[in-house]
């Protein structure tokens, strides 16, 4: 009896320690080809959004290093009143892509895909997909273009029309960053023959 509830203890402490893993982030986010080889479900995920919708996997990934730092359940910080009465969340963003509530219910709805969740991959790419579709179909922003999907995709769509922006440098300049660290991931995907 002692040695089997040694060995069910040993198995809990294995499994807590390995468990979360893929909770984790990758650990080099500098590096999209050791992304690729730790995550190998991300190339994937990223590669069905590219044939289905027509983003680039470098700015996939270029923009969810951005939203989540590939956390699949990242989420805002906490919002404190008199610093030290927590206030909630900043949004409800959520997951790899960081979609609000409203506009993933959105998503679930007008794709059929109710099962869909935020801290899948596959359901975040694909969400990220269909989300810069519209921003091209509603305000002329190439597929490729990752700093202006970014705007779009940070600020909405009737928030990147109105120009919003524009009184944010500091989303101007963050939106330079994703599209020079989208450059790159693609630079480096091509290096370790990871894209075609």
């Amino acid at each position: 009896m002692r040695s089997s509830v040694k060995l069910l203890f040993a198995l809990v402490i294995l499994a807590a320690c390995g468990g979360s893993s893929h909770n984790d982030a990758p650990s080099q986010l500098d590096n999209a080809c050791a992304i690729i080889a730790q995550r190998p479900a991300y190339l994937n995920a990223m590669k069905e959004t590219e044939r289905k919708y027509g983003i680039p996997v470098a700015s996939q990934m270029a923009i969810i290093y951005q939203e989540s730092k590939f956390r699949p359940q990242a989420r805002t910080p906490v919002r404190y009143s008199l610093g030290v009465i927590p206030m909630g969340r900043q949004s409800s963003a959520f997951g790899y892509s960081q979609a609000l509530d409203g506009t993933w219910e959105e998503y679930q709805r007008k794709t059929g895909n109710s099962w869909a969740r935020r801290d899948r991959i596959n359901d975040a790419t694909d969400f990220m997909g269909w989300y810069m579709t519209i921003t091209n179909e509603r305000n002329g922003v190439a597929l490729a273009d990752t700093r202006n999907q970014y705007l779009a995709y940070h600020e909405g769509h009737t928030g990147y029309a109105r120009g919003s922006y524009n009184s944010k440098s500091w989303l101007v300049r963050v939106a330079g960053e994703v599209a020079d660290r989208a450059v790159m991931y693609d630079a480096q995907l091509r290096a370790c023959g990871r894209l075609s």
